[in-house]
């Protein structure tokens, strides 16, 4: 997928400053001005990347800093001042297990985000239940063929406390369950890409990632014999998703606002956010 390899670079705590070069494009020069810096969720960089992208030859006068390194540190960035968008997996002004809400800020809904379970190739496994992730992610089920698959050790990867994409998979594809670091078959990596790179490199390894990044290089697996899809998060049959969210100190005001808005438009959701296999806003009943 020509759109993922595009975004697979992005690593941990760098930063992607994007300049107004790309106005030639623009067909009217816009009054809007200013610099946005976004922080937060790795989730939902690509997105933010390519809005930014298409809403900068619209306003060449406005341009972005985006990074992504964990959904927490989003609306932390934004309490302390730094960012003026924190990207995050979760409605950051209300409580969620393991983080307290973040007064005064206000989230912003931009699209829908579906996770999926995802292996390495070499795993003969092609759906686990509730129950059985629970096992292995509490460190009860330690080898695929206890769930179906080979003889094998199941290598368990996870996100590292704070993201935005682990609070939503435990709590909908574990269903509460804890996550816990067992033997040397554990490893904890920093963000989406990372994860992508370390299943689809590891024999034998488990993970999860939102879809955007899913491709021919590892396997997604069904979940309760439900395949991950936004065709079943839009019907009801797929539970493993969150929406995503803007979080921004008080209302959104100037470009900053300007940008939430096309974010949120019909056109942009009909078109970019459904191509990038995220899901619309509006398709949600």
């Amino acid at each position: 997928m020509k759109l993922f390899r595009r975004f697979s670079i992005l690593t941990l705590a760098t930063m992607f400053v994007l300049t107004s070069a790309v106005a030639g494009s623009a067909s009217a020069a816009s009054s809007l001005k200013g610099k946005i810096t976004i922080n937060g969720s790795t989730a939902l960089l690509p997105l933010t990347l390519q809005a930014a992208k298409e809403f900068q030859k619209l306003n060449p006068k406005v341009s972005f800093a985006a990074s992504g390194k964990g959904s927490v540190t989003g609306p932390q960035a934004v309490s302390k001042g730094i960012a003026d968008i924190g990207a995050c997996d979760w409605d950051a002004s209300t409580d969620v297990p393991g983080f307290k809400a973040f007064d005064g800020q206000v989230a912003n809904k931009v699209a829908v985000i579906p996770f999926a379970t995802v292996v390495n190739n070499n795993v003969k496994v092609d759906s686990l239940t509730t129950e059985q992730l629970k096992g292995i992610y509490s460190g009860k089920i330690t080898n695929w063929k206890d769930v179906g698959g080979d003889d094998a050790d199941i290598v368990v990867i996870t996100r590292a406390f704070g993201s935005g994409t682990r609070v939503n998979y435990q709590a909908k594809a574990l269903g509460g369950g804890d996550i816990v670091k067992k033997s040397k078959n554990y490893k904890e990596v920093a963000s989406s890409g990372d994860m992508k790179t370390a299943v689809s490199t590891t024999p034998n390894a488990i993970g999860y990632i939102d879809l955007v990044y899913v491709n021919s290089d590892l396997k997604a697996l069904k979940f309760n014999g439900v395949a991950a899809t936004t065709d079943n998060v839009i019907n009801g049959k797929y539970k493993i998703w969150s929406y995503g969210y803007y979080m921004t100190k008080g209302q959104p005001t100037g470009a900053t606002k300007a940008f939430i808005e096309y974010v949120q438009s019909s056109k942009f959701q009909t078109t970019t956010v459904k191509k990038m296999k995220f899901i619309p806003l509006s398709a949600m009943k």
